[in-house]
């Protein structure tokens, strides 16, 4: 499981900065996706001067497997730096055929993962290019949470058919409050999926505060909870 924890969903650190009032509550569709790609242009710029603690854990079968936290922070290079503070254990290896079984299949749990990871990477953080893409191409739906403040995105055949990112959105702010993603892993009988809720600072800075992978065929959960911000 430790190859699991380095493939950290840190990279959802989603923060925001304010948009235009004027895109808020009342906005048309292409008003709302013009401030959502202004946040996500805007994105990242807060973290950079912050120093936090990421806490991975990943479970099978509902049972915890591994837990890991780090001290994170943003490089001059523009990406997270960790640093372990503290892990659990490894499990002890079995001997004999059902040692050898329980390793192989081990392997191939990780590799799962870190495929369902490295798909995630391709729909956070959203990409501007691709979210217009959807927007030109009619894939995109604007749904009332809560009238006149809380609205969700929803872009269809987002990277692959069938598939759909939901980016949903604090209108009276423009402040993101989490990112839904249903895709899979070569067919739809093999589903990923990906949950995350947002935070905000005192100074407003948002960020990622939970983020929940999903790899159902595997009963595989990825866990990943951000805490401790303090700037640099």
């Amino acid at each position: 499981m430790k190859r699991f924890a380095m493939a950290s969903l840190v990279l959802l650190g989603l923060t925001t900065t304010s948009v235009a009032r004027a895109q808020g509550a009342g906005g048309s569709t292409p008003e709302r996706v013009a401030a959502l790609k202004q946040s996500l242009a805007q994105s990242q710029q807060a973290l950079r001067a912050y120093q936090w603690v990421e806490t991975t854990t990943v479970s099978m079968k509902g049972e915890q497997k591994s837990m890991k936290q780090q001290s994170c922070y943003y490089g001059a290079d523009g990406k997270v730096q960790k640093t372990p503070i503290a892990s659990s254990p490894p499990p002890k290896k079995k001997g004999g055929l059902r040692g050898k079984i329980v390793e192989s299949k081990k392997e191939e749990l990780t590799e799962s993962m870190q495929q369902a990871v490295a798909l995630v990477k391709t729909y956070v953080p959203p990409n501007p290019a691709a979210i217009q893409r959807a927007t030109e191409a009619g894939k995109v739906a604007v749904e009332t949470v809560q009238p006149g403040k809380v609205v969700r995105l929803v872009f269809k055949d987002y990277e692959l058919p069938g598939d759909s990112l939901a980016i949903t959105m604090d209108v009276t702010s423009n402040h993101l409050m989490g990112i839904s993603v249903a895709s899979y892993l070569g067919s739809p009988s093999k589903p990923v999926t990906l949950n995350t809720t947002t935070s905000s600072l005192p100074d407003g800075t948002t960020y990622t505060a939970t983020s929940q992978l999903s790899l159902p065929s595997e009963q595989l959960v990825f866990n990943v909870a951000n805490s401790g911000y303090r700037k640099m």
